[in-house]
C-alpha cells in the first residue's frame, strides 16, 4: 500500500461530527489531542446520545450516562464544546433532516476543517461498517456543501459558511493521510477510557484501550514513517 501523506495543519478551527459517543475515540482522538495542544479550537457534534449502545442497560439510563462519558472523554483531549442531537441511536437515517442539523452546526461553529468517521461500507481490514456511521459520515460530507449555499435551509437564520478547507474521515479503508500521535497517544487512551460503562459491557480486544489503540497506531505508522499515527481519508474543497 502507498505511504500516507501528512494531514495539513494550516487551519485553526474544526468541528467533529460523529454518530455516537466513543466513535472518535477508537482511533481519531489522538489527532484531536495533538491539534488542541497546538491551540486549535475544536468542537464536537454527536448525532445521537448512544442510548442503544449497551445491551444490558435500558436506553433511558444509558443515554444520559454516555453523554456524561463523552463529555469527560472530550475533556481528556482538550475539547470543551460538545453538542448532542436527538436522532435515534441505531436507526439514524441519511436524509435532509440530518443534513440540516449538521449544516446548522457548521454555520454556527464556522470550522475550517470538518472531521467525521468512516462512511465507507467496510473498515480497514474488511470488517462491515454500521448504518449509523455511514449515514452520519455521508450526511456530514453533504452538509458541508449545504452550509455554504445561502438558498438551502434559509429558515435556520444563519449566515452561510464557505470556509471549510477539508473534510477528514477517520479510520477509512480509503485513507490517504495520517497524523503523528506519538506525543498525544496517552491522551487518546485516556479519552477512550472515559467511556467506562461502555467498555465494561464489551468483551474482546476493543474492551482494553491501550493495546487496542497501540496496535492500530502502529499499523498506520507502518505507512507513515514508523511513528504512532492515526489515519484519515482527506477530501479537499
Amino acid at each position: 500500500m502507498a505511504d500516507l501523506e501528512a494531514v495539513p495543519e494550516d487551519w485553526s478551527s474544526a468541528l467533529v461530527v460523529v454518530a455516537h459517543p466513543d466513535d472518535m475515540e477508537y482511533g481519531g482522538a489522538g489527532a484531536i489531542a495533538r491539534w488542541t495542544a497546538q491551540g486549535k479550537k475544536i468542537a464536537y457534534l454527536l448525532a445521537c446520545r448512544g442510548e442503544a449502545g449497551i445491551d444490558t442497560m435500558e436506553p433511558a439510563v444509558c443515554g444520559p450516562l454516555r453523554v456524561e462519558e463523552q463529555i469527560a472523554s472530550c475533556a481528556a483531549v482538550g475539547v470543551t464544546e460538545v453538542e448532542f442531537l436527538d436522532h435515534p441511536d441505531g436507526v439514524i437515517e441519511y436524509g435532509v433532516p440530518l443534513r440540516r442539523d449538521i449544516a446548522a452546526a457548521i454555520r454556527r461553529h464556522k470550522p475550517e476543517v470538518v472531521i467525521t468517521g468512516n462512511f465507507r461500507e467496510t473498515w480497514p481490514g474488511g470488517g462491515l461498517n454500521m448504518a449509523d456511521h455511514i449515514a452520519v459520515g455521508r450526511a456530514t460530507v453533504d452538509a458541508v456543501r449545504d452550509a455554504g449555499n445561502r438558498w438551502i435551509f434559509q429558515d435556520l437564520g444563519l449566515e452561510p459558511w464557505n470556509g471549510v478547507k477539508y473534510v477528514a474521515a477517520a479510520s477509512s479503508p480509503l485513507a490517504t493521510h495520517a497524523v503523528d500521535i506519538a506525543d498525544s497517544f496517552d491522551a487518546s487512551v485516556e479519552s477512550l477510557r472515559a467511556h467506562k460503562a461502555y467498555l465494561a459491557a464489551l468483551s474482546g480486544d476493543m474492551a482494553d484501550p491501550e493495546p487496542f489503540l497501540r496496535s492500530m497506531a502502529e499499523m498506520v505508522g507502518q505507512r507513515f514513517g514508523g511513528t504512532l499515527a492515526t489515519s484519515f481519508e482527506l477530501l479537499r474543497l
